[in-house]
């Protein structure tokens, strides 16, 4: 196992069937423990001694209420993990029938020229589209960013790519869009308008799809 010291040191120590693992529970009571217990960021107490391959521990002792609050956290987080898998597999068999999705509404987005800031009304109708968009079952949510005509393709691109992240960013963070019910978003600068390009409006579009 990998110990850390208070002041950041980092040593490898090994261990065997023969390291007494105690948890000391007061000033006076103890019990034992397997390794099992040794679980990450737990704060220990180690005795070392000098083995063949380097150093060994001969005991190890940890406190009960630290035990309690690591194994709180190693279980939080193995559920959190378990229910990020659990929607992550969802999502590529959603992915593998993408083909058979239907356009359900399309939502734009309005900016001025050059810009990439979201007006409170449009915020309110990104948030709106995400409601709606809750209540479909399987559904997901594209979204495609587009500029005007102005300025060259470089700074188009780059544009574009910033309006969808910017949309992207509020459906998740004010909207509670969930992340992995969020297709990859594209920016596709001015190709492929939704309106003149001889006119400031750019668009990106949110499409969901069910």
């Amino acid at each position: 196992m990998q110990i850390t010291s208070a002041d950041g040191t980092k040593t490898t120590v090994a261990f065997n069937q023969d390291t007494r693992i105690k948890a000391r529970n007061g000033l006076f009571g103890s019990s034992k423990l397997d390794a099992g217990a040794l679980l990450n960021g737990l704060p220990v107490t180690v005795k070392t001694l000098q083995g063949p391959n380097g150093q060994l521990a001969s005991e190890i002792t940890l406190h009960k209420g630290d035990l309690k609050m690591a194994a709180m956290i190693h279980n939080g987080t193995d559920q959190r993990f378990a229910e990020q898998s659990a929607a992550t597999e969802a999502l590529r068999g959603r992915m593998a029938d993408i083909d058979k999705y239907n356009i359900k509404s399309t939502t734009n987005v309005h900016f001025d020229t050059g810009k990439a800031v979201l007006s409170p009304a449009d915020q309110a109708e990104l948030c709106a589209t995400a409601g709606q968009a809750e209540g479909m079952d399987n559904a997901l949510i594209l979204v495609v960013g587009y500029t005007d005509s102005t300025g060259s393709d470089d700074l188009n691109q780059t544009l574009s790519e910033k309006r969808a992240g910017r949309v992207i960013n509020f459906l998740q963070q004010a909207c509670h869009w969930k992340p992995y019910r969020m297709l990859t978003p594209t920016g596709m600068a001015k190709a492929d308008p939704l309106a003149s390009n001889d006119t400031p409006t750019a668009r990106p579009r949110t499409a969901v799809f069910q």
